[in-house]
Order: structure tokens, then C-alpha cells, then sequence
């Protein structure tokens, strides 16, 4: 029900039909007619610039135009109200009560559906996360977490099919580093041996944690042979680690749908198969790369490697998918995984990825153009870094070392929700301070308080009142709306675009914005009703307003359902 789409269609129509009445040209090309909200200093409804785009065509002024249209209009859409044209050329629209009414009884009756736009289902797959399995989730994964979520939130809500995925990079030489931190960490526990200090292992106290659970399990017998014992101890310590992320997401209220091993890939030969069909249409050739940029060229060993032709799409270089020691690269792993993907027919791929990966993107771009002959669409996310203050200062609070805060240090500070909000108030492509004190406090310098406080606020009135908030209230014939609430129901009226913007630009951080707006309006006009008793939600003898009430249930509808596509609580107290 998104009223701007939905009068633009119309409008749109009524202006094809005075065209065949001879009253006015409208040229071949017309698809930049809008309907918006008005300026905030006016009061009208919705607005229209069909004035300015049609004048020059007509050979008149905007104002005249907007005049011509605007008698047209009245007679043609018997729920407008009035018409006023406005400099230079808008078709401010006011609505009739009734259909106000109506309007807000449509919003009640489609409750949890509120929001919905009526688009081609699409078949999508979001990877996101993705942490390589070494240790517990870290702050920069949570923003990248939640953004993934979220977003697959929003476009389930709008009828699209969605698998969330994670991809676990559990190949390579840093997973041998990592099961042999573990290594270590079990000799040390065991044997009393000091853990080596080396850079390339993982001093986090999480691997005693790994090392002691694998004793307890007592399913290696003998620690004497690494190598011997390193298949059966990298598959414990694996899943170790996998719990352990799994636990942080689940912290955030996080859970995917697929979770896709690398190991899995190149045992099954996905990456071989893909190389040879890469080999097949020529995007694949034996070659030597140049030193990249910067790199002395005395320190620079050429050879010969197998090379994907990525600059073939618009990538800087030519990719290589073999190491010196004839091991796939990480590259020729991930191309394995995106083949895979395509071949499980998804419509659109989507990919969240950290700030370090930004220069990743057009590498694995040119791969999915090739793998997929430019059928696939991938589309890249990068969520940028998050800075955490308190007290005004840079904040580390990590008791488990590695040198970073992580996602279970984060929740026991502020909660699941703030972080979820907070992480989401802001575009993914720039960077976010998080900021302690704020997001603890109780104010409206606290957005997610600010919105769950509006909710709490409306369900205290239907308590007083012994009415149930989801029982939607029948409007009487006494049915009128004061210009606060006018007001609040255009806000309302914002939600179905809000949400088709959102879901079109992959943009989750415009519905926080929103709704931290909603709640603004709400709070001011709760406010008024401290001074004026006319404007109270409830009088002294405990009679109310059925539309009044009505305007309360349709913000209480908009704020669980975006709160619930953020992933965020709407408490009834607080």
C-alpha cells in the first residue's frame, strides 16, 4: 500500500486521458512525474510536479499549468479535498477525511503486512560474515553481521526467497597455524611444555578454552606425532571454533540458513572443475605476472603460474590461482564457492564484505561474469570499520586477547539491541562510532531507546484503557484527525516507500533513520498533552478518541515491523 507509487500510477493515467481529450500534449517520454511528500511547511497530503515537467511541452508557465491540472484533478478524484499551486509549479493535494479513514483503517487491516511492496519475487543468496574460522567473532565482523541479517530481513519481509549464508574459509596455511596453536596450547596443559611465541599462531586465552575440550573428549589418545594426529585435531579444533562463532551470532540473534566449507570444495574437485571450465572459454592461461605497484623489483620473483583473466572485466590485473608450492590460492577457492553458488540457480548474489576486502570486490565481480557467461548479478557490500569510545576515548576491553574487542565483550556491555541499532543507523560505506555512553543512556540522544520508548508509551495507554493493542479499533462516524495527527498518518503513509527504497538500494540503515523519526513525532505530540488536556491520548474520565487510538495502533504496526526486520525487541514496559 504505498500511496506516493500508487497515486503517481494514477495521475500518471489521468494525464494520458486528457491528452486523448485534446486538453493538453504530453510528450513521448514522460517517466519523471513524482509524487512526494510536500515541503514540511505545508500541509497537504502528497504533491505533485507534473506542472513542471508538462509546461514547457504545453508552451505555458508551470503556475498556469499547475492551474489546468488542478481543475482537472478535483473533477476527476473525488477524494481530493483541495488543490493549491505552489511556486514553482507543485500540486499540493489535500485528502478528504473519508478517505483518511480509510486510508488508516487500510493500515490496521494489513498489520504485520504494512509495508509491502508488490515486486517480482527474486530468488537471492546473502553471504555475509564469513569469518575465517581461527577464533571468536571481533567487532569489525559484527557490523558486517548484522548489516547481512538485516538486510536479509528486509528483503524476505518483501517477498523475496532469501539463503542466508556463510562461507568458512577452513583451508590454507592459516588453518594449520591455528590447529597448531591448539597444539601447542594441549602440550602446554598436559605436559606443562611454555607455549611458543611465534606471529603466525594464536595467542587468545579461546585456544586453552579449544585445547581443554579437546582433552576432555578424549578422542585422541596421543599427542607425541602433529602430523599423524593433525587431521583428527583439525576437525576438533574446527568445530570448536564454529560453535564458538556460532554462539557470538546467536548472541546477536543471528543464525544461517547454509554454512559452506571451502575443505568441502576442493575435496569434492569444485575447484578443479571450475578452472577447467574457465580453461574452456579462455579465461584462464599459463603466464607471468609483473611485480605489483610499489614492490621493489629486486625482491620480485617471476613465474610461471596459472592466471585468471580478470582485467577482461574491468580488474586491475590478472588474478593467480596457484601458490609456488601448487596449493589453490584463496582466490581460486572463492571462485570455486561462487561457482557453486551459481549453479544453485540464485538470481542475485550478495555479498557483505569487510573494509579490508573492498579491493577484493572486482576480482570476484569478473569471476561470477565469467563463471556465469554475465547471467549472475553479484553485488558487493562492504561495511566499514566501527570505533568504539568511551567516556570520549578510544575503548579496548578485550579480556580474551587477540588484540581486539569482541562480539560477546560487546553484548554484555550494551545488549543485543543497542548493538543491532546502532550498527545499523548509519550507511554501511562510511565508518561508525559507537559510542558507550549514548547508546546506555535514556534519552532521545539514544535512537534505539528513543523507539522502543514510543512503543512502551502506546502500550501503557491501551493497559489504562483495559484495551487490547492488537485488536484494531473500528473507526466511528465521529472520525476526525486534528493536524498533529495528520501529520504523523503522512509519516505513516512514508513506511511503503521507505521499505521499497530500502529493499531497491540494499540500504537497511534508511529504516533506524525512519523510525527514529516516527517516534520524534510521536513523543512531541505525547508531549503536547501535558499542557493540553484536549490533546491527551486518555481524559480524566477515561474517555478516548477511536481515531486517536487508530493513530497510536498504526505507529505501533510500523515500529514492530521494522523493528523486527532490524532484528531488534519491542518491549511493552520499560
Amino acid at each position: 500500500m504505498n500511496i506516493f507509487l500508487e497515486y503517481q500510477r494514477k495521475i500518471f493515467k489521468f494525464l494520458k486521458d486528457l491528452e486523448k481529450k485534446k486538453i493538453i500534449k504530453i510528450p513521448s517520454k514522460l517517466n519523471n512525474i513524482s509524487v512526494e511528500l510536500p515541503p514540511k511547511n505545508q500541509n497537504a497530503e502528497i504533491s505533485c510536479n507534473a506542472a513542471m515537467i508538462l509546461s514547457k511541452f504545453n508552451q505555458s508557465n508551470p503556475m498556469n499549468m499547475g492551474e489546468i491540472l488542478r481543475k482537472y484533478l478535483l473533477l476527476n478524484f473525488k477524494e481530493f479535498k483541495k488543490i493549491e499551486v505552489t511556486s514553482p509549479g507543485f500540486l499540493n493535494i489535500y485528502f478528504k477525511e473519508t478517505f483518511l479513514k480509510k486510508q488508516l483503517t487500510q493500515i490496521l487491516l494489513l498489520d504485520k503486512k504494512f509495508g509491502f511492496n508488490k515486486t517480482k519475487k527474486k530468488k537471492k543468496n546473502i553471504e555475509f560474515v564469513s569469518a575465517n574460522p581461527t577464533g571468536p567473532l571481533h567487532v569489525g565482523h559484527c557490523r558486517g553481521a548484522v548489516l547481512g541479517d538485516a538486510l536479509s530481513n528486509l528483503l524476505i519481509f518483501n517477498g523475496h526467497k532469501v539463503t542466508k549464508e556463510y562461507y568458512v574459509n577452513d583451508y590454507g596455511g592459516q588453518i594449520k597455524n591455528f590447529v597448531l596453536s591448539v597444539y601447542y596450547r594441549i602440550l602446554e596443559i598436559k605436559e606443562k611444555r611454555p607455549f611458543v611465541t611465534n606471529d603466525n599462531l594464536y595467542p587468545g586465552d579461546y585456544i586453552i578454552d579449544i585445547a581443554n575440550r579437546i582433552i576432555r573428549k578424549k578422542i585422541i589418545k596421543d599427542y607425541k606425532n602433529f602430523e599423524k594426529i593433525y587431521n583428527k585435531l583439525s576437525s576438533e579444533s574446527l568445530k570448536c571454533s564454529m560453535e564458538l562463532i556460532k554462539n557470538n551470532l546467536n548472541l546477536l540473534g543471528i543464525r544461517h540458513d547454509n554454512f559452506v566449507y571451502e575443505s568441502k570444495l576442493i575435496k569434492n574437485n569444485v575447484v578443479s572443475k571450475t578452472v577447467k571450465k574457465l580453461k574452456k572459454s579462455n579465461f584462464i592461461y599459463e603466464g607471468e605476472l609483473q611485480p605489483p605497484k610499489g614492490e621493489l623489483t629486486q625482491d620480485w620473483k617471476a613465474r610461471n603460474q596459472l592466471l585468471f583473466k580478470s582485467t577482461m572485466f574491468g580488474d586491475d590485473t590478472d588474478r593467480p590461482l596457484q601458490k609456488a608450492d601448487g596449493t589453490w590460492t584463496y582466490f581460486a577457492g572463492d571462485m570455486a564457492y561462487h561457482s557453486d553458488k551459481i549453479s544453485r540457480k540464485f538470481d542475485v548474489l550478495i555479498n557483505i564484505l569487510g573494509a579490508d576486502h573492498a579491493g577484493y570486490i572486482k576480482r570476484i565481480i569478473s569471476a561470477t561474469k565469467a563463471i556465469s557467461n554475465n547471467k549472475v548479478n553479484l553485488i558487493c557490500k562492504v561495511s566499514q570499520l566501527v570505533k568504539l569510545f568511551k567516556n570520549g576515548q578510544p575503548f579496548k576491553m578485550s579480556k580474551r586477547k587477540g588484540d581486539y574487542i569482541t562480539v560477546n565483550d560487546l553484548i554484555s556491555e550494551v545488549g543485543s539491541d543497542s548493538t543491532r541499532f546502532i550498527m545499523l543507523n548509519r550507511s554501511n560505506d562510511v565508518e561508525l562510532d559507537f559510542d558507550f555512553e549514548k547508546v546506555t543512556e535514556k534519552s532521545k540522544d539514544n535512537p534505539v531507546f528513543y523507539v522502543q520508548y514510543a512503543y512502551a508509551r502506546i502500550n501503557s495507554v491501551f493497559r489504562l484503557l483495559k484495551l487490547n493493542l492488537d485488536k484494531k479499533m473500528k473507526l466511528d462516524e465521529n472520525f476526525n484527525l486534528n493536524n498533529y495527527e495528520v501529520q504523523i498518518l503522512k509519516k505513516i503513509s512514508e513506511w511503503p516507500k521507505c521499505i521499497e527504497t530500502s529493499s531497491n538500494k540494499l540500504e537497511p540503515h534508511r529504516i533506524p533513520f525512519y523510525l527514529y523519526q516516527l517516534a520524534s513525532l510521536f513523543h512531541a505530540y505525547w508531549n503536547l498533552g501535558k499542557e493540553s488536556k484536549e490533546l491527551r491520548f486518555i481524559n480524566d474520565n477515561s474517555k478516548f478518541s477511536s481515531s486517536r487510538l487508530a493513530i497510536l495502533q498504526a505507529i505501533a504496526i510500523v515500529i514492530k515491523n521494522g523493528m523486527t526486520i532490524l532484528g531488534v525487541s519491542v518491549p511493552k514496559t520499560m
